[in-house]
């Protein structure tokens, strides 16, 4: 499949690790391209405002990654969310993450060295890509501490992690939020995501008429294709370059 060429009535929402910038061992070694938040800035110019970071980060680690970049964005699957102009609109969550859930999975960090819990401030990732043999004792641990039917709390699988989060939100819901507001309403949404967790987000851009695009599938899994591609869209929309199966006018 190839990536569709952008025009003036598009929406982006753009998922972050492993869409915009490459996996690391742990989130905290992550390299985030230097263009890249110039990058962003442009398309952000350049479509009205209409470009969205939606992530599984928080926002603050979101921003601190992409500084100086900060636009609209939802952070942890859509708990919190920023509209264009700074406005916050986050979800209620009806209760805190149990104490003893934190404690338990502390302690198997300490059984499992490589292991790596990432406290969030509504929820919790645990990673395992260090330890991929433990893949089987994360998800058996995680699964005792919250059942399928937990009214407040699900499982959210990820790429070699698995993350604690509250039920009510989902990446798909933050795009129906933002798809609300000025400068989305209205516009054409494409959802570009790498994972389980943004398969809402890109049928939540489907049901709006738009469109989802899978990393894996159209930039053959690298955010290096992604980028080129964002970068491309930044040419086609300042005019230095045409669309694909544009005419060209050829003078007498």
């Amino acid at each position: 499949m190839t990536p569709p060429d952008l025009d003036r009535t598009n929406a982006l929402f753009l998922d972050l690790d492993g869409t915009l910038i490459e996996i690391a061992a742990t989130p905290d070694e992550v390299v985030v391209p230097a263009s890249l938040p110039a990058l962003l800035s442009a398309l952000h110019a350049l479509l009205g405002g209409a470009v969205a970071i939606v992530t599984g980060r928080s926002l603050a680690m979101t921003d601190s990654l992409l500084k100086p970049f900060a636009a609209a964005a939802a952070g942890e699957h859509g708990v919190s969310l920023r509209l264009d102009d700074g406005t916050r609109e986050d979800v209620q969550v009806d209760a805190a993450m149990p104490p003893r859930w934190r404690k338990s999975l502390a302690a198997a960090a300490e059984r499992w060295p490589g292991l790596l819990v990432e406290a969030k401030p509504h929820g919790v990732a645990i990673h395992y890509r260090l330890v991929p043999d433990r893949e089987e004792d994360v998800w058996r641990l995680v699964r005792a501490l919250v059942p399928d039917d937990h009214p407040t709390f699900r499982l959210i699988p990820a790429r070699k992690a698995v993350e604690i989060g509250p039920r009510t939100t989902s990446k798909g819901r933050a795009v129906e939020r933002l798809m609300a507001h000025a400068p989305f309403r209205g516009r054409r949404p494409i959802f570009v995501g790498d994972d389980f967790t943004d398969e809402a987000g890109m049928e939540a851009a489907t049901r709006f008429g738009g469109q989802g695009l899978r990393v894996a599938e159209v930039f053959g899994g690298q955010p290096a294709a992604v980028r080129a591609w964002l970068q491309r869209g930044v040419d086609i929309l300042g005019g230095r370059v045409a669309p694909i199966g544009a005419s060209v006018a050829v003078s007498p």
